[in-house]
């Protein structure tokens, strides 16, 4: 079946919206704010791994028809644990917590009256939430409708409102970039990229794409994939506006505010140019845009582990998802960020490698050596870099020291290029050896 171009736009529209959390709508104008002048050089390394890797992300997946077949490239044991790493992190362990608890910490505890219960305020907000996003992930039939239809258009009315609004009325001085962003601002704004969380998203929101077009009885794989490319263009440009647009606020009042955090740096701008309302409309964008990346992972999450158990309905798994979310949400962002950073830093690269060889896949999948060569070091070396931060690993730690950019932590990129070029010149050199064989034994 063909869909119409309003079918179309919905898709895009839902895909953008599954993407875009409180992580993209906090760190592109604390980017902007960090980087000053030097925001164009650090936008672009950041919409390498917050835009384009993604979006690959999104294909690779549907090309293969699921993360888990995509990790079996490397082998079984390897697509196990790692699927399971993802979903679990990405999902009740780390990142649907945190899309829950970002915008009450950040846009909701500031306006509490004065001896408030935060815990207590926490609770009734985080419940609500919760249990929206549980009714609207029950029926996955019709996330289009509600997320297209609604809540994106929504999310993207309220922050052209915002954008719009500081070019006409905004304080703007831009001040000179972080120590960080001065020595390095491409290399950083790559690594910020990672905060989103969405090249490991886009491991699961694939499966969702592939279930929505299912839906709309699309069920030719040559036109899904044409329909998933063409989503992912489409919502990768809308995410892309954003970021240009929220980084440009933040390089804009970079000179005009403390430096502390995305969310301190929105909040003071939406008090600016609203006064008081500013706490509602903070409040409004950032619960839609968490609201819509929690329903997205509840329901590519429960889908995915209906495949793996059949004890489980997908009904079972979306309550028990939500509620193991809502419990470790009412534990406070600053415990979930502390564990974020080194999963992030352990398991993106890993994430990076696999959908870059995925998209690949047409030029490798004669060559068995590729992928677990590649994905095996970059997991290697990624898992001491995060462990090191921790506890120093010493052996482990010197030699891994030695690798070309480690100290910033790209040591992975070096190990990946040089694991892909053994593993590409490997069988050359078996047939080589095997005919040097041969003729010695003549």
């Amino acid at each position: 079946m063909k869909l119409s171009k309003k079918e179309m736009l919905l898709v895009s529209f839902m895909l953008f919206s599954l993407f875009f959390g409180a992580g993209n709508l906090i760190f592109p104008p604390f980017l902007g704010q960090s980087a000053g002048a030097q925001t164009p050089v650090a936008l672009a390394g950041f919409l390498i791994t917050a835009v384009v890797l993604p979006v690959l992300g999104v294909i690779a997946v549907a090309e293969f028809n699921g993360m888990d077949k995509l990790a079996g490239r490397v082998n079984k044991y390897f697509a196990l644990v790692f699927t399971l790493l993802i979903y679990l992190s990405i999902g009740p362990g780390l990142g649907i917590p945190r899309a829950a608890s970002v915008p009450f910490e950040m846009a909701i505890a500031p306006y509490l009256p004065d001896q408030s219960s935060f815990s207590l305020y926490m609770l009734a907000y985080s419940s609500v939430f919760f249990a929206t996003a549980c009714w609207l992930a029950l029926t996955p039939n019709k996330l289009i409708t509600r997320i297209g239809k609604v809540l994106t258009p929504s999310l993207l009315t309220l922050l052209a409102v915002l954008f719009f609004s500081f070019l006409m009325n905004g304080n703007a001085e831009v001040a000179a970039p972080q120590p960080a962003y001065a020595e390095g601002a491409f290399v950083t704004g790559f690594l910020e990229g990672y905060n989103t969380m969405d090249a490991i998203a886009a491991l699961n929101f694939g499966l969702v794409i592939a279930t929505t077009l299912k839906a709309l009885n699309v069920t030719d794989k040559s036109a899904m994939m044409n329909y998933t490319v063409r989503a992912g263009i489409a919502a990768g440009s809308v995410l892309t506006l954003i970021y240009a647009a929220l980084s440009y606020l933040g390089m804009q009042s970079s000179a005009v505010y403390e430096l502390e955090n995305g969310a301190w740096t929105l909040r003071c701008i939406t008090h600016q140019l609203f006064g008081n309302t500013g706490a509602v409309f903070l409040a409004s964008t950032f619960t839609l845009a968490c609201l819509t990346t929690c329903v997205g992972l509840i329901t590519s999450i429960s889908q995915f582990f209906t495949t793996l158990t059949h004890r489980l309905s997908y009904r079972q798994l979306v309550l028990g998802i939500s509620g193991f979310s809502f419990v470790v949400c009412n534990q406070g962002l600053n415990t979930i960020l502390s564990i974020s950073v080194p999963v992030l830093n352990a398991i993106y690269p890993t994430a990076i490698v696999l959908i870059l060889l995925g998209i690949c896949d047409k030029w490798l999948k004669n060559n068995s050596y590729v992928y677990p060569l590649v994905v095996w070091s970059v997991s290697a070396v990624s898992v001491v870099y995060a462990a090191d931060a921790i506890v120093p690993l010493g052996f482990l730690s010197e030699v891994c020291n030695h690798l070309p950019f480690y100290s910033i932590g790209m040591g992975w990129v070096t190990v990946a290029v040089a694991m892909l070029a053994l593993s590409l010149a490997f069988p050359k050199l078996l047939v080589k050896a095997e005919k040097e064989e041969e003729a010695t034994s003549c």
